[in-house]
């Protein structure tokens, strides 16, 4: 699945989220592990969550590479494995990126500012 998150007028100012792409089998019945890199609000996710559980999974559990739960505008997330539990700060590297620098860094760099890394 891919799905887009956005705010805009249209939102009235709120976050929305888009579905760009669905799924292309079946998981009635089945176990189903969404994995993230950065679960924050849980907004995004929640949606997710809500929309798979549509078609009747047997399970849905998250794993994640950072978690940031001080931030969660939302409870109940199935977030059952976490990499690490990281401050609200930016990171690049290992795929993340800034302005689409940085992301083939081999490792997680704390970012102060763009300059900075």
């Amino acid at each position: 699945m891919e799905l887009a998150g956005y705010a805009g007028a249209s939102t009235g100012g709120h976050s929305a989220v888009r579905l760009l792409k669905d799924l292309d089998v079946d998981i009635d019945g089945r176990h189903v592990l969404v994995v993230e890199d950065v679960v924050d609000t849980g907004l995004t996710l929640n949606f997710l969550v809500r929309t798979l559980s549509f078609r009747h999974p047997a399970s849905v559990a998250v794993v994640t590479l950072l978690d940031r739960p001080y931030r969660r505008l939302v409870d109940d997330l199935p977030v059952r494995y976490v990499g690490f539990t990281v401050p609200d700060e930016l990171f690049v590297g290992y795929g993340f990126d800034v302005d689409e620098r940085h992301r083939n860094l081999p490792d997680l760099h704390l970012a102060r500012s763009s300059d900075q890394i």
